[in-house]
């Protein structure tokens, strides 16, 4: 209690003022706490704030399409860098057709004449150069049964004739050579089997006559196999890069700017779907393309099919692995080996054969002439037959 009554409003007074004081401490402090942080620039103002909204609303910002593990100027670098090494290819060719002659009619109306005329049909693909001499790799389709040949360079108005090296139908590869009078900027060749499902693929040709068309995307899997009428392939690349007609022959691209692929077929009944020849597979027969003009594949002239339970009971044996002789070819190098229908090849020099691919796969690993040994079992019992195989 205070002594004396009057003494009580200066203490209150003093009392509040303190109190004032301390409030206004810790407001100041918070402040600058706030400013320290970075929360509050002496340097914005609410002008500041509304012009940089006003900014960002008039230019919004649009995103760079890129493909997976790049950016778009890495695809330009690519594009740079190999577009002068593609190539379009014109061909013709003439055929016979048959055309009947309306304007001869005999007085019984018998059937009208016909008479044979030449139709000339014109050709577009890709290809690309891979030797500063003329070198040029395409695919097979491109320029069959074709009467005459050109290649346009990049940046090239007229043509320069090309003359087919070698050919491999089975492959669907063509190798071409032109004579420019000058050394030609060339490919440089990746790694096919180094490549996965994923990494990012350029795709250059000339599809309906675009010149130099850029297309990119992915590998979408490898080792595809697909079947193009009586050709079986059974180790493709699949892509999402747009290959449309023309783009054939082109080059399939990792983004080191490396070929990795000939562009070669499309599923026409959906979308990104191409397919490309590994060039691993491509450059295993180069040498024989140039030096041979075809590629020398190993024969040994059987039909062969997988092993299944109904063929294991009919021969009685307990085991599904093994490829099936189902025909052996007469005067091949299996008739004269002495192997017959229904025998079971279960080795190849002391490999295991598990079924028709591994069959094809270590066969093709030979070379024609070379002389293999088969295991084979015939009626339950096993024997040991030696082949020589032929060239294809």
């Amino acid at each position: 209690m205070f002594k004396n009554l009057t003494d009580y409003p200066i203490k209150l007074k003093h009392a509040i003022v303190a109190g004032g004081i301390a409030v206004l401490l810790v407001l100041a402090g918070f402040w600058l706490g706030l400013k320290n942080a970075g929360y509050l620039s002496t340097n914005q103002t609410v002008d500041d704030t509304l012009k940089a909204s006003a900014t960002s609303q008039t230019t919004p910002v649009v995103a760079t399409p890129t493909i997976a593990g790049t950016s778009d100027n890495s695809i330009t670098s690519v594009v740079k860098k190999v577009g002068p090494a593609v190539v379009a290819i014109e061909t013709k060719s003439t055929r016979n057709i048959e055309s009947s002659n309306n304007r001869r009619f005999n007085r019984n109306f018998s059937a009208t004449p016909y008479s044979q005329q030449e139709q000339t049909e014109q050709g577009l693909g890709s290809g690309f150069i891979i030797s500063k001499d003329g070198y040029i790799l395409t695919n097979n389709h491109v320029i069959e049964g074709a009467d005459s040949i050109n290649v346009r360079l990049q940046g090239e108005t007229t043509t320069k004739e090309a003359k087919i090296v070698g050919t491999d139908e089975a492959l669907d590869v063509a190798l071409l050579k032109i004579d420019a009078g000058k050394d030609l900027p060339v490919v440089a060749m990746g790694d096919s089997d180094a490549i996965q499902a994923g990494d990012g693929a350029v795709a250059i040709g000339n599809p309906f006559g675009l010149d130099h068309t850029v297309t990119a995307g992915v590998i979408s899997a490898k080792g595809r196999p697909l079947t193009i009428g009586t050709q079986n392939f059974k180790n493709l690349l699949q892509t999402d890069a747009s290959i449309n007609p023309g783009n054939s022959g082109g080059p399939l691209l990792n983004l080191k700017g490396e070929v990795i692929g000939i562009n070669t077929a499309i599923n026409a009944e959906g979308q990104g779907l191409g397919f490309a020849i590994p060039i691993n597979t491509v450059q295993e027969v180069l040498t024989d393309l140039i030096k041979k003009g075809k590629v020398s594949r190993p024969w040994v002239g059987v039909s062969i099919e997988d092993m299944t339970p109904e063929l294991a009971a009919y021969a009685g044996v307990d085991n599904e692995e093994g490829a099936v002789i189902a025909q052996v070819v007469s005067g091949s190098p299996a008739e004269k080996a002495g192997l017959k229908q229904g025998d079971i090849i279960v080795e190849v020099d002391k490999q295991k054969i598990t079924d028709s691919q591994s069959f094809s796969e270590k066969i093709s690993s030979f070379k024609a002439g070379a002389k293999i040994q088969l295991q084979v079992s015939r009626q339950g019992v096993l024997k040991t037959i030696d082949v020589l195989l032929a060239e294809k």
